[in-house]
């Protein structure tokens, strides 16, 4: 077998985290930022740089997605791509993000909160337990896909 057609498991991994994080990041500025206005990437701010951080995390989100679907059309026209590590690289990505955002930005940044409300910590909680469950369906799939070959 030619080694360029060779089932990649990294390479398939790795273009679904890309659109796994981009998916992700896709979810919380459109249904967080936009429709519920819950927040922006940075709250602490004017209005003005709050929307121009909300642009930026948009237009990285975008070029993830792009990049990644790009990574994965490759795979699929060569005959590399492995299907269940590519699951498991996007319910990794999007669990990765979420759980980053939910630490990071949130917490040790504070660049903004999930919502601005007295008890935000339930809110932490199920946003963090979201990303942890994300996590774990993606390390279950990574797992499995150690020994399947498609």
């Amino acid at each position: 077998m030619n080694p360029e057609h060779a089932p990649d498991r990294r390479r398939s991994i790795l273009s679904t985290v890309l659109i796994g994080v981009g998916m992700m990041a896709a979810v919380d500025e459109i249904v967080f930022h936009q429709i519920l206005a819950w927040h922006h990437f940075v709250d602490r701010s004017t209005p003005a740089i709050a929307l121009l951080s909300d642009g930026l995390l948009h237009s990285a989100e975008l070029i993830l997605l792009v990049l990644g679907f790009f990574l994965l059309s490759g795979l699929r026209k060569t005959g590399a791509l492995v299907r269940r590590p590519a699951w498991s690289g996007f319910f990794l990505g999007m669990g990765g993000f979420q759980l980053f955002d939910g630490i990071v930005n949130h917490k040790v940044l504070g660049l903004h909160e999930i919502r601005y409300v007295e008890n935000i910590w339930i809110y932490d909680l199920l946003w963090n337990g979201a990303a942890v469950l994300l996590l774990l369906v993606g390390a279950v799939l990574l797992r499995q896909g150690r020994h399947a070959s498609s």
